[in-house]
């Protein structure tokens, strides 16, 4: 094998690992979610100076979890073994719940978080959507407040079961 196809080889690897270690970060504020599961991760490359270069999207500007998360991503690149590398933020396009897998929206119903009940519209923006209850599946639910435990959430309750949850907003 030549030096030119073992180094071929040798960056597909790094950037296997790579994208295999990245695709394990959890978002801080829902541990229960991996930033792929939320579609935080844009993508994981090799950029042209040979680095590997992770592209994420917050899921709002101003997010206060990015500077964790980038952290994060770092730490994960380096146990497996790839110390060139970076994280990149951008915000254009912007971050939408759509782009979160229906794996993580299971995993948000079960850890108590009622994931966004529709696609992102502009219905979405003016709060008129109907949230099942991720305890007991009750559509009889009402809004208590616009915010809950982040931004990215509002504080809804069940009038079934009469437990309050999160609603992960449609955005």
């Amino acid at each position: 094998m030549s030096a030119a196809a073992a180094d071929l080889l040798s960056k597909a690897d790094d950037l296997a690992r790579a994208r295999a270690a990245v695709e394990q970060v959890c978002d801080p504020e829902i541990p229960v979610l991996t930033i792929a599961d939320l579609g935080v991760l844009r993508s994981v490359e090799s950029a042209p100076d040979g680095a590997i270069e992770v592209t994420i999207t917050p899921t709002y500007s101003g997010c206060p979890a990015m500077d964790v998360i980038g952290f994060d991503i770092k730490m994960a690149l380096a146990k497996a073994g790839i110390e060139n590398a970076r994280v990149r933020q951008v915000l254009s396009p912007a971050w939408t719940t759509d782009w979160m897998s229906e794996a993580g929206k299971a995993k948000l119903r079960a850890y108590g978080i009622a994931p966004p009940a529709a696609r992102a519209s502009r219905r979405a923006l003016f709060g008129e959507e109907s949230v099942a209850c991720p305890h007991c599946g009750s559509q009889a639910t009402e809004k208590i407040s616009e915010f809950g435990s982040t931004a990215c959430k509002a504080l809804w309750r069940c009038t079934t079961c009469r437990e309050p949850f999160d609603y992960f907003k449609c955005i």
